[in-house]
């Protein structure tokens, strides 16, 4: 039997926090701009791949885990704040600098690339791991029916891949491409610059 409360809590909770403009908003951002279609659809991949981790875990008892363990939730906040000013300061240190056409059969290759980017970017994100560890787990009741737990899992992954995916297939247009072959310098120390803030900010 389905709990279709704890089902629209999850929902209501997790739209509230995925359209929140957070490190993996700038990363799909960026890669829509900046790459192919396909790469930035691999990317939303690998970071709605990692909700449905995040939210497993959540429903699971992520929450009462770092509650038990502050050093484990300090050190995964930690990794994922370095990770995240890494990231950005490679942007930085590239920006400006042309953009080459890819090799010819280097498709399949770079949409793996951008799949595992948003992996480690979804993992590394400090937002991600303190919205599941906190407010998701406080939403998600524990021991569900087997039934309410796929419901809920299910939704993590219907809602972030609608909008991730929309902003992909939106800021993925030839003109959005040329606009950002015209302003790449501006652009590349933005999307740089605001997920070092972001990592700092985590951080801090």
């Amino acid at each position: 039997m389905i709990d279709g409360s704890a089902v629209l809590a999850v929902f209501l909770v997790y739209l509230a926090g995925v359209v929140i403009p957070g490190p993996n908003f700038v990363a799909v951002v960026h890669k829509a701009v900046a790459a192919t279609r396909s790469e930035a659809l691999a990317l939303v991949a690998g970071i709605v791949m990692v909700n449905l981790f995040w939210a497993t875990c959540a429903i699971s008892g992520l929450g009462v885990v770092f509650a038990a363990l502050p050093w484990a939730a300090l050190a995964v906040k930690t990794l994922g704040a370095a990770y995240l000013m890494w990231f950005g300061l490679q942007l930085l240190i590239t920006a400006g600098k042309p953009v080459l056409g890819p090799p010819a059969g280097s498709g399949a290759r770079n949409c793996r690339q951008a799949l595992i980017q948003g992996v480690v970017t979804n993992l590394g994100n400090p937002k991600s791991i303190a919205f599941y560890a906190a407010v998701f787990s406080a939403a998600a009741p524990t021991h569900v029916s087997l039934g309410t737990f796929l419901s809920m899992v299910a939704v993590v992954v219907a809602v972030s891949m609608a909008w991730y995916a929309t902003v992909a297939l939106a800021l993925s247009q030839p003109r959005m491409a040329r606009l950002y072959q015209g302003r790449k310098k501006t652009l590349d120390r933005l999307c740089g610059g605001l997920i070092v803030a972001l990592g700092i900010r985590q951080l801090v």
